[in-house]
């Protein structure tokens, strides 16, 4: 089995961990974090052979090379690398930012709080090509319009980079991945670069732009977790600059950018042209489902209204729902370095302390029933404000909330039973 293989089972499985977890909270799928392209065991063996005899630096060719978005989750946003090629040497490599080591230790754990080590690696061009030709990905390179002096300092700042000691780096979905390190080489360490237009419409924002991508692929539940799991961040409109996060954008932004005044892109050619995967977008599956079970739960409480102890018994699975998925953004927020977690106004309804009053909901408690009625405020203006908080909430989560609104009304209205009378 290939590292590439390995690298799909691994993070499958650790997908599949994280949904079996959340749909006990409706069916999460998260993906605050995504993997890009690996590189299989010959490159690292080949990569740690390069030496500076190996690629010169003149006559070279410096191209960035755009990957189209795969099937999987963890390839949902494409991928980008630079290659360089020497003409006198025959070398042609290419410098992959979007690889990792499985080998280190406490992987799961550093990969859900945001700590996992990303790095540089080197591969031939090749070895590089042979994922996407497998997964028949479209593969886009742009020759890069450089002087002699420019492509010495990219090559020179590269093979600086994969040093031992510099090659790691903190991955952040958003801030710091594959794009973004390669869009500070060709926008901050190349000078008089310009970006001719805008590259996103005004007010795009982050979760804008990960829509795209997720509706296009069919991966509606997929969209549902990112909306529950990432907080208000990701609402904030993008510049050309930070849209340059995605692959796509990088590329439109070289593509639209000049180099001393020169166009950026000195050519541009489709090295594997396949047309585009179309996909179900079943855009609105999760709102059916979250609807369906809604109405489910409803049809339970009218049917067992002379039978408080089912009310009591489905009351308390949903507190213990919300207040487990309340917890699990608390940790997203406060205990990980994912800053796309931060500020999650979905902690409105989910609320932490939901777990502590499930298991208090059998015994009378006035300090309970003023949390409930201090819960239906906030569920009511929650309601009322839907659409004008900081905040894209995603539809799915409507009916659910319109639940739990009817039911904290009905636990601040009521006296608790105690157990011992049921």
């Amino acid at each position: 089995m290939t590292q590439n293989s390995t690298f799909k089972n691994a993070l499958s499985n650790y997908w599949n961990r994280l949904i079996l977890c959340c749909a006990l909270a409706f069916g999460l799928l998260i993906t605050a974090n995504k993997v890009h392209g690996q590189i299989k065991p010959t490159a690292v063996r080949l990569a740690g052979m390069v030496s500076d005899s190996a690629i010169q630096a003149s006559p070279l060719t410096v191209s960035l090379l755009t990957c189209s978005p795969g099937a999987d989750l963890y390839s949902s946003f494409g991928h980008t690398a630079i290659r360089v090629q020497d003409r006198l040497l025959h070398t042609d490599f290419v410098f992959n930012y979007g690889t990792f080591q499985f080998d280190q230790p406490n992987f799961y754990l550093k990969f859900t709080r945001g700590k996992l080590e990303f790095m540089l690696s080197i591969s031939t061009f090749e070895e590089f090509m042979y994922e996407y030709k497998v997964t028949q990905r479209s593969v886009t390179e742009q020759v890069l319009n450089l002087s002699n002096e420019q492509k010495d300092a990219i090559l020179g700042f590269l093979k600086n980079n994969y040093l031992p000691q510099n090659r790691y780096y903190k991955y952040d979905f958003l801030y710091d991945n594959c794009a973004t390190r390669i869009r500070d080489i060709l926008f901050g360490l190349v000078k008089d670069t310009k970006i001719n237009g805008q590259i996103v419409p005004d007010q795009t924002s982050f979760r804008d732009l990960i829509y795209h991508y997720l509706d296009k692929g069919g991966q509606p539940w997929s969209k549902l977790g990112i909306d529950i799991l990432l907080g208000s961040r990701i609402d904030i409109p993008v510049d050309n600059n930070t849209a340059m996060f995605l692959p796509d954008y990088l590329s439109r932004g070289v593509d639209c950018a000049t180099v001393v005044n020169k166009p950026y892109v000195l050519s541009e050619k489709k090295i594997i042209d396949l047309p585009a995967a179309i996909s179900p977008s079943g855009k609105y599956l999760p709102l059916v489902v979250v609807s369906i079970f809604t109405l489910l739960l409803l049809t339970l409480y009218y049917l067992g209204k002379n039978w408080p102890k089912l009310h009591l018994i489905l009351d308390s699975l949903l507190l213990y729902i919300t207040g487990l998925l309340g917890i699990l953004l608390l940790f997203m927020w406060f205990g990980t370095d994912h800053q796309a977690c931060k500020n999650n106004y979905n902690l409105l309804w989910a609320m932490p302390f939901n777990l502590v009053a499930g298991f208090f909901i059998y015994k009378p408690r006035k300090w309970l029933q003023k949390y409930f009625m201090i819960l239906l405020i906030i569920t009511a203006l929650l309601l009322g404000f839907w659409w004008g908080l900081p905040q894209h909430f995603n539809i799915a989560i409507l009916p659910f909330c319109i639940l739990m609104l009817i039911r904290y009304g009905a636990l601040a209205s009521r006296k608790i039973i105690k157990k011992d009378s049921l």
